[in-house]
């Protein structure tokens, strides 16, 4: 059986005494596009250098194909992108990566061809014989993706890979995501963008301060709970300690309320409620829920709890 492309168990940090990661759980198989959810400050850049063995764990282990991520050899299958980076810009796109290749352990008589095919996958094709401090923004973040492909990587870490690209771009990105998960390549990806996260990620965790959240299927965290919004009239007190009994309020306008109902049953039984107690119900809408609509959902609920 092969095993997980990315294994942690129980994964913490701390700093000065201050935990900053918490029982961090989660597996990525091989051939899986993985997002990693979270607020700025949730721990989600400790993780991911906790996950390729970048920093000690307090806590808990990663291994990476089986292999303890803290050992050199993990990390030879791994091809990643931070966030934040910089490239010797007097270099060509083609000589660094070249030279990402040989820090790869790619043969002399293979670098050439690998670099072109990086390139190639991220639309650099006819620029690579350009120095990169003449390359806009977008191509940089281009040229990123591809030093994180050129050794032929079993797993690759985005982290915030779309950030700078256009929506020509991103959807560039997005396909090549779809072919890396086609050739049996693992995809951790890591970014604020949630639309972009929705259409590629076959599963998800969410992070706040620290803490796993959520990890599942995308359909299964957009999915828990229907949304309706109620147009009623009056809104009062009344009436909302009448939805809340019911249901979770969302949101109280000056003549709606949103709310959220675990089931259609559950819909009904607030339709009837708000009826009986002589309410004038102008309006009783199903809304589509949005992943954005779900992580702040959850994010609000468990600062709450």
């Amino acid at each position: 059986m092969t095993a997980p492309a990315i294994d942690a168990v129980g994964l913490g940090k701390e700093y000065g005494g201050r935990a900053v990661l918490r029982d961090l759980t989660l597996t990525v198989q091989p051939g899986e596009v993985f997002g990693f959810l979270g607020p700025n400050g949730a721990g989600k850049t400790t993780a991911v250098k906790l996950l390729l063995g970048l920093a000690r764990p307090t806590s808990g282990e990663a291994r990476l194909f089986g292999v303890p991520s803290t050992q050199p050899a993990a990390r030879r299958v791994v091809g990643y992108l931070p966030e934040t980076f910089r490239f010797h810009d007097w270099m060509t796109g083609r000589q660094l990566l070249d030279f990402h290749a040989d820090l790869a352990g790619v043969s002399h008589t293979d670098r050439a061809g690998r670099a072109a095919n990086a390139l190639a996958r991220v639309g650099l094709a006819e620029r690579g014989g350009e120095r990169i401090r003449g390359y806009s923004k977008g191509m940089t973040q281009r040229l990123g993706i591809a030093q994180a492909l050129v050794g032929d990587p079993r797993l690759v870490v985005l982290d915030e890979p779309t950030s700078a690209l256009d929506p020509i771009g991103r959807r560039d990105i997005r396909d090549l995501i779809r072919a890396l998960r086609g050739e049996g390549v693992a995809v951790f990806l890591n970014s604020h963008l949630l639309t972009e996260i929705e259409m590629v990620c076959d599963r998800v965790a969410v992070i706040d301060q620290g803490r796993v959240l959520y990890t599942g299927s995308l359909d299964a965290l957009i999915g828990a709970g229907r949304e309706i919004e109620i147009s009623v009239a009056p809104v009062d007190p009344r009436l909302v300690a009448i939805v809340a009994d019911l249901a979770d309020v969302i949101r109280v306008e000056a003549s709606s309320i949103v709310v959220r109902v675990q089931s259609e049953q559950s819909g009904a039984r607030l339709a009837a409620a708000i009826v009986a107690a002589e309410y004038e119900l102008r309006a009783f809408v199903p809304r589509t829920r949005s992943l954005e609509d779900a992580f702040v959902d959850l994010i609000r609920r468990a600062r709450e709890s």
